[in-house]
């Protein structure tokens, strides 16, 4: 049966529901952790570099782990790709669970990578092959804004529960072992299982048809601007406002993030208004105004300044990412989507992982204040940078592609 009929024969609301909540509920348990790691710092006694090597880990596992199953899905269908992968998600909570060093920390984000490699471009592929109506750019939008959105409940929810509930270190991931068990349930019902394309699948380097190159390398590096902040208050904003406020309150470490990605998902609602290319362009003049209020806040010690500069870079990264996710949507060809989408996730994990490790490795001489400050005048200047790139190529887009 050929892709665009059985794609056209699968689209419904309950099989793009079940892609959409599963992608959200794998981004709420890899994020789960980030209100949690200066307990394990104290707890399991490691330095800031030690949480951004265990951040990072997952992003370094889900490179290849992306490059493996997203051509797969394209191969044997998403359902087959799917429901093994949020079990694999539920193990990695469960190694959370019983983390009693950081050997099972480092082992328990590897398993997270593995899962969140395997799910997200073949989730965003999903979400495009079952939108109801076909329309790619709204899938586009669910998807960026799933990912945003269950990445903000995941500090959010670990936060609340390990700073009011009994067995602070245990019970968040049980929770999230139910949500994905409530997404395995809902795959396995609606999501249907698609014909075998007779393709021979083999693992892949990352591959862009050449037609598209051009976009998809402006939109790569938005990604990867745009995912360097996000990793940065995901891995260590909770230690950096806990050393500015004297405070060691994980409500508060996991709000400031959640607030972020919060903010992040508002943001990329309007997509449909802005246009992919000014969608791009605000948001990364906003993730400059941004990391200039964190470097104000290291000046100021003032955590009014920390949570407008979060607002501002949480509204920056929504709209840079929605535009530069839609971008690369819109000029994937259907036979190779998933792969495409994996590739575009390569570069959007190496901003997560990289600047990060960068950090934790400053902050060894400098502190963990003086490190954040001179991520954010780089990252500025390579937003600057990204700007000026963007407005260059601007004529040259993809005709796909809005202006």
């Amino acid at each position: 049966m050929p892709p665009s009929l059985t794609t056209a024969r699968h689209r419904g609301a309950w099989p793009f529901a079940a892609a959409t909540f599963a992608l959200a509920a794998l981004l709420i348990g890899t994020n789960l952790p980030t209100p949690l790691y200066p307990t394990y710092e104290r707890v399991f006694s490691f330095a800031p570099l030690g949480v951004t090597l265990i951040f990072a880990t997952y992003a370094i596992v889900l490179i290849p782990s992306l490059l493996i199953f997203g051509p797969l899905s394209d191969v044997v269908g998403r359902r087959r790709v799917l429901l093994p992968a949020v079990l694999v998600a539920a193990l990695a909570s469960a190694l959370f669970a019983v983390a009693d060093g950081v050997a099972w920390l480092f082992a328990a984000r590897a398993v997270q990578g593995i899962a969140l490699g395997a799910v997200q471009g073949t989730a965003t592929a999903a979400l495009v092959d079952t939108e109801p109506g076909g329309r790619h750019k709204r899938a586009a939008l669910v998807g960026s804004i799933a990912t945003a959105a269950g990445g903000a409940a995941g500090p959010l929810l670990g936060g609340l529960l390990a700073e009011y509930a009994p067995a602070p270190r245990v019970l968040p991931y049980l929770v999230e072992i139910g949500l994905l068990l409530v997404a395995f349930v809902g795959l396995a019902r609606f999501l249907p299982p698609t014909a075998s394309t007779g393709k021979r699948w083999r693992p892949e380097r990352p591959s862009v048809p050449a037609a598209i190159r051009g976009t998809f390398a402006v939109a790569s590096v938005v990604a990867f601007l745009a995912w360097a902040v996000t990793a940065l208050f995901m891995a260590l904003m909770p230690s950096y406002l806990a050393q500015l406020t004297q405070t060691q309150n994980l409500l508060l470490a996991g709000g400031i993030v959640a607030l972020m990605l919060g903010c992040s998902a508002a943001a990329q609602t309007a997509l449909p208004k802005l246009g992919s290319t000014r969608a791009q362009t605000g948001g990364l003049i906003l993730l400059i105004a941004g990391l200039g209020g964190i470097i104000a806040a290291a000046q100021t010690s003032s955590v009014t300044v920390v949570f407008v500069a979060t607002v501002l870079a949480g509204v920056g990264q929504g709209m840079a990412f929605a535009g530069s996710l839609a971008d690369t949507n819109a000029v994937a060809p259907h036979h190779r989507r998933a792969d495409v989408l994996s590739s575009f996730y390569v570069v959007m994990y190496a901003g997560v992982a990289l600047p990060v490790i960068g950090i934790g490795f400053l902050a060894i001489p400098l502190g963990l204040i003086h490190a954040v400050e001179i991520f954010s005048i780089g990252t500025g200047v390579a937003c600057v940078l990204a700007l000026v790139l963007l407005r260059v190529t601007r004529q040259r887009r993809h005709p796909l592609v809005d202006g």
